[in-house]
């Protein structure tokens, strides 16, 4: 998991449709766009896709990370999750599922109690600062 080090990432609009994006971040190269009922071609995730997948990415890293801590039989992790919007406001869904069959109860009690601390769901509690520079 990525510790507390600068991240650059950088976007850049491609022209195949009218939102499409290159997105570069940590060596990856990730296409971005908004769906055809965007007016768009759909030719990537679109930014809420890319936080709601970021979130469930960290949810199973950091699951993974703390079984890895304690030494627990944990066979797999899986986080599927939902986005949408209640009276303006963000509401987000996670359903863990933890699979193995040596792991007691108080052991997946503790694992899904750790999957509300990753770090990115610590940001999206919390109130991040972003700052808007012009080149």
């Amino acid at each position: 998991m990525a510790g507390d080090k600068t991240i650059h990432a950088e976007v850049t609009e491609t022209g195949e449709s009218a939102y499409a994006v290159d997105i570069k971040v940590s060596g990856h190269t990730i296409k971005g766009d908004e769906p055809v009922e965007m007016g768009s071609l759909n030719l990537g995730p679109a930014p809420f896709d890319l936080l709601l997948a970021a979130l469930g990415e960290c949810t199973a890293m950091t699951i993974r990370w703390y079984a890895i801590q304690q030494k627990w039989p944990l066979d797999k992790v899986e986080v599927a999750l939902t986005h949408h919007k209640e009276n303006k406001a963000d509401v987000f869904t996670k359903r863990i599922t933890i699979h193995g069959t040596a792991l007691s109860e108080d052991q997946r009690k503790k694992l899904v109690e750790v999957a509300a601390k990753c770090p990115v769901q610590r940001t999206l509690e919390g109130t991040p600062t972003i700052q808007t520079l012009v080149a």
